[in-house]
């Protein structure tokens, strides 16, 4: 009988782990500390506000209840209104077209849910 807690225990421990590795992370956050994130891997859900792209490359801009940010992305474009999970890693200094947007996040994937 030892072995089947055992077997439990792990099986709990690793569902655990998995479930906050894919935590997802506020914008707000993102943006209020920038420092925080730069070069790191962060989950990021919300709707899709903006979108821009040809040949599957191109950047698109997501909400969610704390504010926006842009993702740039080669991995194609989802559509205006889309809700997506957005993993990448966050940047700063991008410009866009001529123009400043600050942080970022350069995608690595995204799923629409």
């Amino acid at each position: 009988m030892t072995g089947k807690p055992a077997y439990r225990l792990l099986l709990v421990v690793a569902a655990t782990l998995l479930l906050s590795a894919c935590e997802s992370t506020n914008i707000a956050a993102i943006k209020n500390d920038p420092s925080k994130y730069q070069n790191k891997t962060v989950h990021v859900a919300g709707t899709v506000t903006t979108s821009f792209g040809a040949l599957s490359m191109g950047g698109y801009e997501i909400e969610d209840p704390t504010g926006r940010i842009f993702v740039i992305s080669n991995h194609g474009i989802p559509a205006k209104g889309a809700r997506v999970v957005v993993e990448g890693t966050v940047f700063s200094g991008v410009m866009l077209a001529g123009q400043a947007l600050g942080v970022a996040i350069k995608e690595t994937k995204h799923q629409v849910r």
